[in-house]
């Protein structure tokens, strides 16, 4: 299993993975265009030159970052992938010296365990929610 930057000729691939958790609404469909546009915030996970994960790291601030379409491959779920896609992000921002990170998700319980805590909205800008 490779973690890596994504590269332009995985976003067909990523858009089908992301796209079958959107079909159940557990995250946002991602089109062509915003992938494209949002490729450089992405990391893919990739198992027989397969991907089985995405996650992307969304600089939205001088201080502020959020985490944003993590999926994992159904059949990939439980094993520590999420976690690993999700920790390279977080180490990608830090980098940049950018400390602050939030997530919109339905799966608070999953972030909380990597240390993330719930907040208000009004936390956060506007233009986030």
């Amino acid at each position: 299993m490779e973690i890596r930057k994504a590269i332009i000729e995985d976003v067909p691939k990523m858009q089908q993975l992301i796209n079958v958790f959107a079909e159940k609404d557990e995250l946002l469909p991602r089109s062509l265009n915003q992938l494209y546009e949002d490729l450089r915030d992405f990391y893919v996970a990739v198992e027989d030159g397969r991907i089985v994960g995405t996650c992307a790291a969304h600089i939205n601030w001088e201080d502020l970052a959020e985490i944003k379409a993590l999926v994992v491959d159904k059949d990939l779920q439980g094993q520590g992938l999420g976690r690993k896609l999700v920790e390279t992000c977080m180490e990608d921002v830090r980098a940049l010296g950018i400390y602050r990170v939030f997530a919109l998700t339905y799966k608070p319980e999953f972030f909380k365990r990597l240390g993330f805590k719930n907040i208000d909205k009004s936390e956060l800008p506007h233009k986030v929610w």
